[in-house]
């Protein structure tokens, strides 16, 4: 009797099952999200479960959104926070990927900072089944914010990207007003690397560039464009308050004031050289605005200048609340 009225019921639900139109049955699937990327692609992202995040600033929006379980695998310039290479695996430099080392991972996505490379390795991934998407890279306020909304959007978590949005637009308002302070803005050399006795400096165009603008600094190689090596007799034409390196201080830092190209400016004579965390300056992500802030500082020591409000994702896990 049971089994019957059992029977009966199932009869009557595959029935009613049949006569309900014919997409009712994928109704629950996840429907794809069109995406135009950094290239202009319109790609279809169904599956954010397993995302691969090439470029620091994007593993530091997705690790900001609360979406750190989703991410896979990262690159080697993803730095922070420290746990996303310490608990990730790394695919490698953003602009030296293996297709085969991302795509050996099993993503369901994978988000890549504009400016990764090879491009052979870009072409081949874009390619692939696994939806590719190359995240638009800005180096101002507009394009962080940007930057965040679409990493948002790319996750299906567009309002947790307002949010974070908001946030930081906060902070770069914050630190806009810290640069009305600045009546006198000072020059400085950004020093990437050294190579042949001749350092490699930030010119106009760059995000070292563009860092130094949101400090309220004057980019003293602004003449030249790009990342280029800088002969003494330029260097020395600028006369630079102060200089910029990539890395830490120490000794290798000391050496450098040594070098004719900066024994005789201000910044050597005075010893005003700044050692930046080149991830945190140039990353521009949701930390952008204390990095800037903190250079304004260590460059116009005098103006005092307030720290921005501590954010969550401007805290290293594990440190003091």
């Amino acid at each position: 009797m049971v089994n019957a009225i059992y029977n009966s019921l199932k009869l009557v639900f595959l029935l009613a099952v049949s006569l309900l139109p014919h997409d009712y049955a994928r109704a629950a699937e996840p429907v794809p999200t069109e995406i135009v990327d950094g290239a202009g692609r319109h790609v279809a992202v169904k599956d954010t479960s397993r995302v691969v995040a090439i470029g620091g600033s994007i593993t530091e929006i997705l690790y900001a959104l609360g979406l750190q379980d989703r991410i896979v695998a990262v690159d080697t310039t993803s730095v922070f926070p420290p746990q996303a290479l310490k608990d990730k695996p790394d695919v490698g430099y953003m602009r030296a990927l293996s297709a085969e080392g991302v795509l050996a991972l099993g993503p369901s996505l994978v988000l890549a900072m504009e400016g990764s490379g090879p491009p052979a390795t870009i072409n081949v991934l874009q390619q692939a089944s696994v939806p590719f998407l190359l995240v638009p890279e800005g180096h101002d306020a507009a394009g962080v914010a940007a930057k965040i909304r679409f990493v948002a959007h790319a996750m299906g978590v567009d309002e947790k990207g307002e949010a974070l949005a908001r946030a930081v637009a906060e902070d770069f308002a914050a630190l806009e007003a810290m640069r009305t302070r600045i009546k006198e803005p000072r020059g400085a050399v950004f020093v990437m690397s050294m190579g042949g006795g001749s350092p490699m400096v930030g010119g106009a165009g760059t995000g070292a560039d563009a860092a130094f603008k949101l400090a309220g600094v004057t980019n003293a190689m602004g003449a030249i464009t790009g990342y280029k090596p800088a002969s003494g007799e330029a260097v020395l034409a600028v006369e630079p308050y102060a200089v910029v390196k990539m890395g830490q201080g120490g000794g290798a830092a000391d050496a450098l004031l040594q070098l004719p190209a900066f024994a005789t400016p201000p910044a050597a004579r005075d010893k005003r050289l700044i050692p930046v965390d080149g991830a945190y300056l140039l990353a521009f992500g949701p930390r952008t605005p204390q990095a800037a802030r903190d250079l304004a500082a260590a460059i116009y020591p005098e103006l005092d200048l307030p720290k921005l409000p501590e954010r969550a994702w401007t805290r290293t896990p594990g440190s003091a609340q």
